[in-house]
């Protein structure tokens, strides 16, 4: 526990006074204070200005990071016949109708995202208790309910994040790894605040992007200034 301390500590001290800092500043003092012995994840979470509780204040989306996540993305996909054919040609790890409804029904969940051609929704329906708290329900706004189930295959696999505002404004998610190039980790960072800036809601009065901070697993957290992410 001495070590963690020291560490954290450490980490602190770097961060202390810091804030609102420039995109490539927050990207350096993240990289540089991550000595974990796993490849940690650089998350993102902004606070938006918007009332998720108002359906026209709901802000979600997808965006394809232009240097990848880092991570291996588990995809599931509800097809039959050829289309099921297709995703498993993809590269889709899990592919099933009604067996997969019964597995996911069990607690087997062995995914990180869920595609579905529209035929299948009225089973997936069924699965809306289990899969929704996880934030793996397919959805057309998203891409995952589309009969082009391969590219949604390639696009869930090669770096493509879905967001989705929680209740209190705040909308976070994995925007690639400590160890990625200091520009490719500033180049994701834009590009996913860019697509949450697009997904602004007509209704959202005043300030849409009140705050920006970024942070690593294991890592304190240091605000950043909003400009620097989005440039309005």
């Amino acid at each position: 526990m001495a070590k963690l301390g020291k560490r954290t500590r450490a980490a602190r001290e770097a961060f202390a006074g810091k804030e609102n800092v420039t995109v490539e500043e927050a990207v350096e003092l993240i990289k540089g204070n991550s000595n974990v012995k796993f490849d940690e994840t650089v998350e993102i979470a902004m606070v938006l200005g918007v009332d998720p509780r108002h359906a026209d204040q709901m802000v979600r989306g997808v965006v394809g990071l232009p240097n990848g996540t880092g991570k291996t993305v588990r995809v599931a996909v509800f097809a039959r016949g050829p289309k099921a054919e297709e995703a498993q040609a993809a590269g889709a790890d899990i592919v099933g109708a009604e067996d997969l409804m019964e597995t996911v029904q069990s607690g087997k969940i062995e995914f990180d995202r869920c595609i579905a051609t529209p035929d299948m929704m009225p089973i997936v329906g069924r699965l809306g208790k289990v899969l929704g708290p996880r934030n793996l329900m397919p959805n057309p706004k998203v891409g995952t309910v589309t009969m082009d189930v391969a590219e949604a295959v390639k696009n869930a696999k090669g770096g493509e994040v879905q967001f989705k505002v929680e209740k209190a404004g705040v909308v976070h998610a994995g925007v690639g790894k400590a160890s990625f190039d200091a520009d490719k980790l500033a180049e994701n960072i834009r590009a996913f605040v860019g697509a949450v800036a697009k997904a602004k809601p007509s209704d959202a009065k005043g300030a849409y992007m009140k705050k920006i901070s970024l942070s690593s697993t294991m890592g304190p957290g240091v605000s950043v200034a909003v400009d620097s992410a989005h440039a309005e």
